[in-house]
């Protein structure tokens, strides 16, 4: 079994920072992609930043762009979101992602965490 588990969610003001976390656990033989994705109430999930974990390119969402951070602790299999000049639009559950392969597997799969929660509010 895998595991995805986020921390970091809070109630922040406008302006202000946070930074997520998300760490795999479990039966792990190779992590290939890891991400966050959001989801507002009312929308559709959405990416928000993705990281190889080999090589370390990004993705960003437009909407994340110079706001957002995306970095990984390989050694750790971790993943960060370090979220800067929060907007209350970026309000949203906030879901780890990983592409991997299992121990004993032939191929890879994705995998979510439960979500962790941000609120930008004064």
């Amino acid at each position: 079994q895998v595991q995805l588990v986020e921390s970091g969610g809070d109630l922040v003001q406008p302006g202000g920072s946070l930074r997520l976390s998300c760490a795999a656990s479990g039966s792990i033989f190779s992590i290939y992609v890891m991400g966050w994705y959001r989801q507002a109430p009312g929308k559709q999930r959405e990416l928000v930043a993705s990281i190889m974990t080999s090589g370390g390119s990004t993705v960003y969402a437009d909407s994340a762009k110079g706001r957002f951070t995306i970095s990984r602790d390989s050694a750790k299999n971790t993943v960060y979101l370090q979220m800067n000049s929060l907007k209350p639009e970026d309000t949203a559950v906030y879901y780890c992602n990983a592409e991997l392969r299992g121990i004993g597997s032939s191929w890879s799969s994705d995998y979510w965490g439960q979500g962790t929660q941000v609120t930008v509010s004064s």
